[in-house]
């Protein structure tokens, strides 16, 4: 199945893709479940939803509505540096004082506001020209996750995965060694086109991915390259937090990125961002300039 979180005529709501129509869940199960995130948490809802697939032809053409991000009130969008190891020896080159394959995952957090969903604009800030590109698999849980997951437990808690374009503005970024405020400016990157639910994808380290720049191929991996599985991730971060339904793990990117080629490549302007991952989809933004 695959579930999207939008707006329409005004009103936020989100539903069910099939054959790009949109079944509109918030209008029938809103009063008990005012949005995805609360929704995925019901006991049942898989029935609910083949029942409506089964009998439902649609309520709203996909692109007629407004795509938010898949869950667009996460608690926690936790983030991994450096998990595939041409991305670390990019940054190994490019940066002072180099980088290491590390023995842990490199964590850092992101805000909700910071992503914007599929088909809107990113947005380059005022204060920079420096807003690079990452193609990452999103992981969104969907149960509450208790501390201490083994890795071969993990997997049971994931809903699904979406695809994400985590931009980061540079230099921003590297004003200090503390990663978030170039992390985190506003609507500075995307999550979507859609939520995959995990029985649809049962293993997700075999998954192409690519980030194309107008039209041009930057980035381009498997997810079997990670040198933490989503997996792994989720054992390590619930050795220090439990997760919650609605959490998203943005499980890394490849090498390729803008700011460590000659001469630098970072999104502007009139460029159109895409990610594509096999078994996910397509997510496209547009870049604008900050009004």
């Amino acid at each position: 199945m695959k579930f999207v979180s939008y707006e329409v005529d005004g009103r936020a709501s989100y539903g069910l893709v099939r054959d790009g129509q949109i079944v509109d869940l918030g209008a029938r199960f809103g009063e008990t479940s005012p949005d995805l995130k609360s929704f995925i948490t019901e006991e049942g809802w898989q029935e609910r939803c083949k029942a409506l697939l089964e009998t439902e032809t649609g309520d709203y053409s996909y692109d007629s509505v407004k795509q938010l991000p898949v869950i667009p009130n996460p608690e926690k969008i936790l983030c991994v540096a450096l998990n595939y190891h041409d991305h670390i020896a990019e940054a190994d080159k490019a940066l002072p004082g180099g980088r290491e394959v590390p023995k842990y995952p490199v964590m850092f957090a992101r805000m909700p506001d910071s992503v914007t969903g599929h088909n809107q604009d990113i947005e380059r800030p005022k204060v920079s020209t420096h807003l690079d590109f990452e193609a990452e698999m999103a992981v969104v849980i969907g149960k509450p996750t208790p501390r201490y997951v083994k890795p071969e437990d993990a997997l049971q808690y994931v809903f699904g995965y979406s695809a994400m374009n985590e931009g980061s503005v540079r230099d921003y970024q590297f004003h200090s060694r503390q990663l978030t405020p170039g992390k985190n400016f506003y609507h500075s990157g995307s999550i979507g086109p859609w939520l995959v639910t995990a029985d649809e994808i049962p293993d997700p380290q075999v998954l192409d991915i690519e980030f194309r720049l107008n039209g041009k191929v930057l980035q381009k991996a498997n997810t079997s390259d990670m040198i933490f599985s989503v997996a792994a991730l989720i054992t390590y971060i619930t050795e220090w937090i439990p997760l919650k339904p609605g959490d998203i793990i943005a499980s890394g990117t490849m090498g390729g990125v803008g700011f460590t080629r000659e001469p630098p490549i970072f999104m502007k302007p009139g460029d159109r961002a895409e990610v594509e991952i096999s078994k996910i989809g397509l997510l496209v933004n547009d870049i604008i300039d900050e009004v």
